[in-house]
């Protein structure tokens, strides 16, 4: 077998132990530490080639070109992050494959069940930065939600299922469309909450109210769905009028930590991600504080399968900033001091997945109108984020955990019977949710947005979609 080494040398390639840029070389050694299944090609700015790897099965072989010698600087000083820049602003092409094709080539060869536990001092430190990282005091709370989806409502539009589900699909048949998966997640925690007619409900982090009127519409319960999120709000009163429902399903602006009264049920779908370590003995203190004594509480959130880290960079300074993505020993810890019993726990392992790929096909397939609305960099800086994240649950630590939560033991059937029976039922009878009409007053997305630069300082080259 020919060594990558010698391979360059018998083909006239330049040799990154003697080529004239350091950085390119050290790029190459750390990137030969890890990659062995899988080739990646990097052209550098001087021409020179260098390949790591070699082809594997099931690996698609990709090939990129720096456009100056300041790229491979930035991905050895920050990998994510000076990746994900140096593509969104046109300086790192891809001459074969594609950003979803590296992504995958890079996490086949650092999969999560393949690597060795950490040692101790590392998860300590893991657990202590991810603390600090993220203290969301409710002023910072709002500038965050503000951030991601406040930017405008057209866009999630184009990606989302006819519902706007926002949040993890449950795939009851992996070949299951996106409209028919996200039905059958709410099918699927409706069925946890035990819900009976005439209950109050909370919905925390209740997005465009897809849930909160399911709720209602199944079961006849008030609900109170609570965002911080302006361009969300707007949207679920105009839903909850038009169904003629506005008295029975109510929308408020308003922070957890500011809810009021006694609720029956209490649902969070894709909000405590976006809570903070530091918050979560808040978080569920309050919870059980609006929870009656017979009350059952259903936690939808995105997790790790292993220690608790700070958020990556790039999704922390373009997506989500502020974000913490908990394991489960930090949600149930943090629930046990507020006396709530763990009464069910489910972890989704590829359902995130299935459903980030419709997200991801859905967004290349209205390219050319996201680019209209935003500029090209905002396009490329949401494609590298929905494939990183499928690619972190495709092989990486992400998976999402559904917790059943009760205040008193007694609140709920003695075996788990009764969620597949409702689940079944629900299914049986599942009817499409009305279409959402946009709001023809949807202020235009700020100049100022994340991600977004002029046009005039990407690269002609591209511009045109490919």
């Amino acid at each position: 077998m020919v060594r990558p080494y010698e391979r360059a040398r018998q083909t006239g390639e330049s040799d990154p132990r003697t080529g004239k840029d350091q950085i390119v070389w050290i790029l190459d050694r750390m990137l030969r530490r890890f990659l062995h299944r899988g080739e990646l090609t990097i052209v550098d700015h001087d021409g020179s080639v260098h390949r790591v790897g070699a082809p594997a099965a099931g690996i698609e072989p990709v090939s990129i070109r720096l456009t100056d010698a300041r790229v491979a600087r930035e991905i050895v000083r920050s990998v994510q992050l000076g990746t994900a820049e140096a593509y969104m602003d046109g300086r790192l092409l891809f001459e074969r494959g594609d950003i979803l094709a590296l992504i995958r080539l890079v996490s086949a060869n650092r999969r999560w069940e393949d690597a060795p536990p950490p040692p101790e001092w590392r998860r300590r430190l893991g657990a202590i930065r991810g603390y600090f990282a993220a203290r969301n005091h409710e002023a910072r709370a709002r500038r965050n939600v503000a951030h991601h989806y406040d930017i405008g409502n057209r866009l999630y539009a184009l990606f989302l299922d006819e519902d706007w589900q926002y949040s993890c699909g449950y795939f009851t048949d992996p070949a299951n469309g996106l409209d028919q998966a996200q039905a059958d997640k709410k099918a699927h925690i409706a069925a946890k909450l035990f819900l009976q007619p005439g209950q109050k409900v909370l919905d925390i982090g209740c997005g465009w109210g897809g849930m909160a009127l399911y709720l209602h519409r199944h079961y006849d319960v008030d609900v109170l769905g609570v965002t911080l999120s302006e361009a969300q709000l707007q949207v679920a009163r105009e839903r909850a009028a038009a169904a003629g429902v506005a008295d029975r399903v109510r929308f408020e602006m308003l922070d957890y930590r500011n809810v009021t009264g006694q609720f029956d049920r209490i649902v969070s779908v894709g909000m405590f991600e976006h809570v903070g370590a530091a918050h979560y003995d808040a978080f569920f203190r309050r919870c059980a504080e609006l929870l009656v004594p017979q009350g059952v509480m259903l936690l939808h959130t995105i997790g790790r399968f292993d220690h608790p880290k700070s958020g990556d960079p790039f999704a922390d300074k373009y997506i989500f900033p502020g974000y913490h993505l908990p394991n489960l020993s930090q949600i149930i810890q943090a629930s046990e001091r507020s006396r709530l019993i763990a009464s069910d726990v489910e972890t989704l392992r590829l359902h995130y997945a299935l459903t980030l790929g419709h997200w991801l096909d859905r967004t290349r397939a209205h390219r050319a109108d996201i680019v209209e609305m935003y500029d090209e960099r905002f396009f490329r800086m949401w494609e590298v984020y929905l494939a990183a994240a499928l690619a972190m649950f495709e092989t990486g630590a992400g998976c999402v955990f559904q917790v059943q939560y009760v205040r008193h033991r007694g609140a709920l059937p003695i075996t788990r019977d009764y969620m597949e029976a409702e689940e079944r039922r629900l299914r049986a009878g599942a009817q499409a949710m009305p279409p959402i009409e946009l709001a023809l007053s949807e202020p235009e997305p700020a100049a100022d947005m994340p991600g977004r630069t002029d046009l005039r300082s990407v690269p002609a080259e591209i511009q045109t979609p490919q």
